[in-house]
């Protein structure tokens, strides 16, 4: 091959480099698994020209992922849901820092920390066997512990997030002692070894395995717009109840996510964060998968959420219940909620 061919080959691979180097993209890691997701990432890339390179699998195995990649993952942002998981990652030192006008301005303070954010809220509810229980012996989360529902009560894992960022809002609220007595008395009342996740929590109300059974929100609201035969049925042996309402309000769970640290793309990784928050995207979170939007201003027309009606929220910080996670596991540990 002839000198000037060679040069020329050089340079056309140097001043490719630079272009490779610049492109825009976002590559996350998500532990979403919702195919409603997808319009989400097509749209920010129309809307930035911005390109997601994204990676999905189960919460652990994308913490050990990012464990193993140590400084040189090419992650930019992690997506979960729960407080219990985001804290975990926070405490593992995955996220840095983010100052976002937008995120701080849209996003209330207490579905936020200074590292990772919420974007849509779910809400842990009670659901009650219309046939077996009076819906008014069960208008709080206190009450799942009257001896009154002794063997009336189904649960999933206590080792479950969803259960552990209840109490640790329960925690907060009430303190260790009174949280231990709740959680063993609970635990006096199962009707059944916990099992299975929400959707067979209310389906064990609903066939009378149970009488009154925890849920997310969104398993609830998923049913309601269900035109499944059986589905019609089990809401129609059920009723839900909003906890609370006169005390601290029903407990919310959140999804959201936050920058690595190590992120090579950090300006795209933030854009694509206050994407998170844009109307658009908040109407896709509720839309899409039945969550409630955490930007206030935002308004759906989701029928699933419109059925559940208006309801006081805890507005008990995100934060604070990240860092009760292993406190709370210890004491249904104690009270033999496994």
């Amino acid at each position: 091959m002839r000198p000037t061919k060679i040069a020329a080959i050089v340079l056309a691979s140097l001043v490719a480099l630079p272009a490779f180097a610049q492109e825009k993209v976002v590559n996350l890691y998500s532990a979403r698994h919702y195919q409603t997701d997808e319009a989400l990432y097509s749209d920010f890339t129309k809307q930035t020209g911005i390109k997601i390179n994204r990676i999905e699998a189960g919460e652990n195995e994308l913490l050990e992922r990012l464990r193993n990649e140590g400084a040189y993952s090419p992650a930019d942002v992690f997506l979960t849901v729960d407080a219990a998981r985001l804290g975990r990652a926070q405490a593992l030192g995955l996220f840095a820092p983010v100052t976002s006008k937008i995120l701080n301005e849209r996003i209330p303070a207490h579905l936020r920390t200074d590292q990772w954010f919420s974007f849509s809220q779910r809400a842990r509810i009670i659901v009650v066997n219309k046939a077996s229980v009076n819906p008014a012996d069960v208008q709080n989360y206190e009450d799942l512990a009257n001896p009154k529902l002794k063997g009336k009560v189904c649960v999933r894992s206590g080792a479950h997030p969803y259960n552990l960022s209840l109490g640790a809002a329960m925690l907060s609220h009430h303190g260790e002692q009174k949280m231990q007595a709740w959680a063993k008395g609970l635990v006096a009342n199962f009707a059944r070894a916990p099992k299975g996740g929400d959707t067979d929590q209310i389906k064990a109300v609903a066939a009378g395995e149970c009488g009154v059974a925890l849920a997310n929100s969104y398993y609830v609201a998923r049913m309601l717009r269900s035109t499944k035969p059986e589905d019609k049925q089990v809401m129609d042996n059920v009723t839900v109840i909003w906890p609370n309402q006169k005390t601290t309000g029903a407990h919310m769970n959140i999804s959201g996510g936050g920058m690595l640290k190590t992120s090579p793309n950090k300006e795209s990784a933030v854009k694509f964060l206050e994407y998170l928050a844009s109307n658009q995207a908040q109407i896709y979170f509720a839309d899409g998968n039945n969550e409630w939007p955490v930007v206030a201003s935002v308004k759906t027309s989701n029928p699933g959420l419109g059925a559940l009606g208006n309801f006081k929220a805890d507005t008990i910080n995100v934060g604070a219940l990240a860092a009760k996670q292993a406190e709370v596991q210890k004491i249904y540990d104690r009270a033999g909620w496994r």
